[in-house]
């Protein structure tokens, strides 16, 4: 891969990207001054979110995607954080497949590294090796496993698209240099206090998202209770471009011998940056590990003695520690938790910032759906249900990851032993190596809008249109316009269109026959499962239907078009009772 000699890119006016032995550039946006500093009018609004970083700016994109205004109040002007650091950088097929519904896909999949294959050594061993395109949980979808960038761009990308007439300009209301200090809420609304350059002033709201992250103010304004833990892991972050880079595969070493026996992970991001994690002593002194030297004299340990300073380019350096956070409750009143707000993990498997954005897909079609008069303000309720459920999942899958890089003496560590040395030389004990389960979506198995057993992602599986054009399952989510999606399976009696015809004028469903190869369709809107990808992804066989949300999960299968669908329906969007007319 040849160093790129300029990854400049232009936001409007806002330019983003990298120069080797420049660095990178962040865009800077502007403050415009609110009327109501001036007229001291308070002004309010169905919904603000309060933190401009990727959940934020997802779910303000995911709003605007079904139609619905907001308010978004960040305290920066800019994206990611000052000094250009990597944070997140590896996005699941989940959270692209969301991305790609908001629109910015694209631009991730071009400026990206995508990647599948990961290797583990032990020592010089290696261990492990997968290929994600392999499993069942990813193959279906026409994205990749994985795409790795550096979070300010695809929060760069996200502003860009809010900024664009047609995705939301006029919807969503960005305020730069906006911070909150001071928080009320009862049950007539919510009341935010907000400090800017030109004073400060107050808004009302009806519903707040709070997305400011870890350190959130309103955990402390709604007296949320907090399960956490804190271990004593110590890691030092390297983003380093060279001018020779290694092959574009997630390695990780358990045992690195360049590393004192400590774990390292090594990944590529755009512009040719390599995002290098070094485990650190427990007693290791911040400020000493992230020194210029030291970090240097460990990147000549890694790859050459020999490596010259003009061989590469330290980008940024950091250190950090872990630490494991959920919330009680996902909401409080008025205010829905969400990303780092609602839980911290550990970045084992990359589950942090991908369930951030998929919190905001999750929250964004019922907050939509309850505004627009679509369903019931119980619907909202199953948000904590569901969220939470993949919350307190993902804690626990990374804090046993790492344990595993850092046993406690004893049986944990003598596991861990036992463990690397079978794997170096049976296959069946290399799935026991954990140096992070990579992220996957959630199936939801508490959700009370989900039937039992049902609540399973799909993956954007392939179709083919009516017309014979390849096509594939997102599109028909996008057309759905935030309704729920019936997919129904084989062909269809005269009595079954009638029953269909009646559920899609009634209620807030739309409807799509699916046909296998040969099969002629009874239903005006049609399409072709061509590769039987489609009923797959819906976990369904035979002549079936699956009810699919917005957010591209299941919520109900079936077999009959019946009375059973009708209440499917009714659940799906929060309803207690049962549906009106005569569909069933």
């Amino acid at each position: 891969m040849p160093p790129p000699t300029s990854a400049n890119h232009t936001l409007g006016k806002h330019a983003l990207g990298f120069i080797p032995g420049k660095g990178y550039t962040l865009p800077e946006y502007p403050f415009v001054a609110p009327e109501e500093v001036a007229t001291g009018e308070i002004r309010r609004h169905a919904v603000v979110i309060a933190g401009g970083g990727i959940t934020g700016l997802a779910m303000a994109c995911a709003l605007a995607h079904y139609g619905v205004r907001a308010v978004l109040l960040d305290e920066d002007n800019t994206v990611g954080v000052k000094g250009a650091s990597s944070r997140g950088i590896c996005y699941a097929q989940k959270t692209l497949e969301i991305f790609k519904r908001l629109g910015i896909y694209e631009r991730i999949a071009q400026k990206g590294v995508q990647w599948s294959v990961g290797r583990t050594f032990a020592g010089s061993d290696e261990v492990y090796a997968f290929d994600l395109r392999q499993q069942a949980t990813h193959s279906l979808s026409l994205q990749p496993p994985f795409i790795n960038i550096q979070q300010f761009y695809v929060e760069a990308f996200l502003v860009d698209q809010l900024l664009k007439s047609d995705a939301g300009e006029r919807l969503i209301d960005l305020r730069w240099r906006h911070r909150i200090t001071a928080f009320q809420q009862d049950e007539t609304g919510a009341t935010l206090t907000l400090e800017t350059p030109a004073g400060s002033y107050t808004l009302q709201a009806d519903h707040v998202l709070d997305c400011t992250g870890a350190h959130s103010p309103f955990r402390a304004w709604c007296s949320a209770a907090v399960t956490s833990s804190r271990g004593d892991d110590r890691w030092c972050i390297a983003d380093v471009w060279f001018k020779h880079p290694p092959p574009v595969e997630r390695h990780t070493w358990i045992e690195a011998p360049f590393n004192e026996g400590r774990a390292v992970w090594q990944h590529l991001m755009a512009d040719g940056v390599w995002r290098i994690d070094y485990q650190m002593p427990p007693d290791a002194d911040p400020q000493a590990i992230s020194r210029d030297d030291v970090v240097r004299a460990r990147l000549r340990a890694q790859f050459d003695p020999m490596l010259k300073e003009e061989d590469y380019e330290i980008v940024w350096v950091g250190p950090y520690a872990y630490r494991s956070e959920c919330l009680n409750q996902l909401r409080h009143g008025l205010v829905f938790f969400l990303g780092d707000s609602a839980h911290v993990m550990s970045p084992f498997g990359a589950r942090g910032g991908n369930s951030g954005v998929q919190d905001a897909d999750n929250l964004a079609w019922k907050l939509a759906a309850v505004l627009q008069g679509r369903a019931p303000h119980s619907l909202l309720e199953s948000y904590h249900d569901e969220r939470h459920e993949a919350a307190e999942h993902n804690i626990r899958v990374t804090n046993r990851t790492a344990r595993f890089l850092r046993p406690a003496d004893g049986v944990e560590r003598l596991f861990r032993s036992a463990a690397l040395q079978l794997a170096r030389q049976h296959p069946f004990a290399r799935q026991l190596v954990n140096t992070g389960r990579m992220s996957t979506p959630m199936h939801y198995t508490r959700s009370g809008v989900c039937a039992p057993g049902d609540g399973r992602p799909t993956q954007n599986a392939a179709l083919t249109w009516a017309d014979g054009t390849p096509g594939e399952l997102l599109q028909l989510i996008t057309w759905a316009s935030g309704r729920l999606l019936l997919l129904v399976f084989g062909n269809l009696s005269a009595d079954a269109c009638a029953r269909l015809r009646a559920l899609s004028s009634q209620t807030d469903v739309h409807c799509v026959q699916v046909i296998a190869p040969g099969q002629s369709a009874q239903a005006a809107e049609h399409v072709q499962d061509t590769e039987g990808h489609l009923q797959a992804t819906c976990h369904v066989f035979g002549h079936a239907w699956a009810l699919l949300r917005p957010d591209g999960h299941v919520a109900a299968t079936g077999e009959s078009v019946d009375a059973s669908l009708v209440h499917a329906v009714a659940m799906a969007l929060g309803a207690s009772h049962h549906l009106q007319g005569e569909a069933a």
